[in-house]
């Protein structure tokens, strides 16, 4: 197999973007990305969007948006993995570049979300759930967060306001991301006077809604290597899945998705959990993110929430967040994927700015859709 790297890199900010059509946010981050590699010819162009059929009416993205890159022509597809797209669709690129298949792709991620009402953009997003038994009867993923949530401070004796700490930590790095969503940092004890979404999920424990595309530009090393920017190479690659509907898993507070996709892409990169300095975990919710580490290997069941503490005083390890995950920086749907690794990318190649974390060397970037039916992992290393 080939060797795969990543060698170029392009973000917009996320917010609401009113004047900025998905086609533009995503010719926008992709010309960034070529500019970043080095103007290289990608022959072929994978589009990671969750919802853009149910929220923008669009479809059929991949030609959409080759033509307003200026890459028409090019081989093209959307993928969609509901919040996991864009983790999908980086494996899909890393596949044809370690094929030997293709020399460089551009692989994109766009999601523009503010097109609708809460209400209607609830219902949009519902698509990621199983239709026939959770959808259907009025459940949406904030509600079934809410019961994993809940169980999980049952069976482990914990306070739903335990979890603050993953929220203090995302927002204290998202104060120096000039492209996040929110830069304010939060209070300690805020958690308990905010609003309840869905009990015990108040809108502290939720990412919210954003706009935004991300791209990155895959090469073989040997074609990135005349690149003046330093390749962040792809070590390891693995995609597994679990059950859709909730009520068909055995213990709804394991992710074993979360938990082969790991194993099997360590296991790729020869690593295990202690060569990882950072790990870009998937906190659309503050439950997602103990329960990542937990199935992750990083903790041991049960100890993620109390794990939360450690992270709100600045002290907890592995690196998370770091340029404030989805819970500040913006949930951006299926690009989500694509924003994580460039912001690792950033970290590895010692670009990241004021964001810049130390010895950062091995990054684990983790991408699930729905409540981690999906699950993608990729690391990377300098």
């Amino acid at each position: 197999m080939n060797e795969v790297a990543i060698i170029g890199l392009g973000m917009t900010a996320v917010t609401e973007h009113w004047d900025s059509s998905l086609r533009e946010l995503a010719a926008q981050a992709i010309q960034l990305a070529l500019e970043d590699a080095g103007q290289p010819k990608p022959s072929a162009l994978w589009v990671a969007n969750a919802y853009g059929s149910t929220i923008n009416g669009q479809a059929h993205l991949a030609p959409l948006i080759a033509s307003a890159a200026d890459l028409r022509g090019v081989e093209g597809f959307r993928i969609e993995a509901a919040e996991a797209s864009g983790g999908a669709a980086l494996r899909a690129g890393y596949l044809a570049i370690a094929s030997g298949l293709m020399d460089c792709v551009v692989v994109c991620g766009v999601e523009k979300q503010s097109d609708l009402t809460h209400e209607d953009r609830l219902a949009a997003k519902s698509v990621s759930l199983d239709a026939d038994f959770e959808a259907t009867h009025g459940a949406t993923l904030s509600v079934l967060a809410a019961l994993v949530m809940r169980a999980y401070c049952e069976t482990y004796d914990i306070q739903a306001t335990d979890f603050e700490g993953f929220s203090l930590h995302a927002h204290r790095r998202s104060q120096y991301n000039p492209l996040a969503m929110f830069r304010n940092p939060l209070r300690p004890g805020s958690s308990s006077k905010a609003p309840q979404i869905a009990t015990p999920i108040s809108m502290l424990d939720m990412a919210p809604p954003g706009d935004g595309a991300a791209a990155v530009v895959l090469s073989s090393l040997k074609t990135g290597a005349t690149n003046a920017r330093p390749p962040v190479m792809i070590r390891g690659s693995a995609v597994a899945t679990d059950t859709l509907a909730l009520a068909e898993r055995p213990e709804p507070t394991r992710l074993e998705a979360i938990a082969r996709s790991t194993n099997n892409a360590l296991a790729a990169a020869s690593m295990s959990q202690e060569d990882i300095d950072l790990f870009e975990l998937h906190d659309a919710f503050s439950i997602f993110a103990a329960l990542s580490l937990e199935a992750a290997g990083f903790v041991g069941m049960g100890e993620g929430g109390r794990k939360a503490r450690e992270y709100g005083e600045g002290v907890g390890q592995p690196e998370i967040s770091c340029a404030g995950g989805l819970k500040a920086r913006g949930d951006v749907g299926g690009a989500t994927g694509i924003y994580q690794i460039a912001e690792a990318c950033q970290q590895l190649r010692g670009e990241a700015a004021d964001l810049q974390l130390p010895h950062i060397r091995n990054a684990m970037v983790q991408n699930i859709g729905g409540l981690a039916a999906t699950a993608v992992t990729h690391i990377l290393q300098i």
